[in-house]
């Protein structure tokens, strides 16, 4: 039988695992790998991969590692936390919005509320 962890963590703690998973997850779409070949690599179900991204508490610490190692082979905990992966940084540049061009002071004033 599984035990809720929620009770006992405080909201700061979860949101601190939960923000653990959305890391796991940014690293793997800036990866380019699907979910369930992550799951498959670390000998995992995808459900559990699932858990693991949704930074659920039940998970153990061995499954977040293999789950890691299975995206990004070398790279340390420490180092998914600091986000200071290349493929992050490329991700983020990629997800910025650019403009093609500057606006105009008249568009500027026009966009002004």
């Amino acid at each position: 039988m599984k035990r809720n962890e929620h009770p006992l963590m405080t909201p700061e703690r979860l949101e601190e695992a939960r923000q653990l998973g959305e890391k796991l997850a940014r690293l793997r779409m800036a990866r380019r790998i699907r979910q369930a070949d992550a799951a498959t690599r670390a000998g995992l179900s995808r459900s559990t991969a699932v858990l693991l991204e949704k930074g659920d508490l039940s998970r153990t610490q061995a499954q977040i590692l293999r789950y890691l190692e299975a995206i990004a082979p070398g790279v340390s905990l420490l180092s998914l936390l600091k986000e200071d992966d290349p493929s992050l940084q490329a991700l983020a540049a990629r997800e910025t919005t650019q403009r093609v061009r500057t606006l105009s002071k008249t568009e500027l004033e026009r966009l002004d509320f």
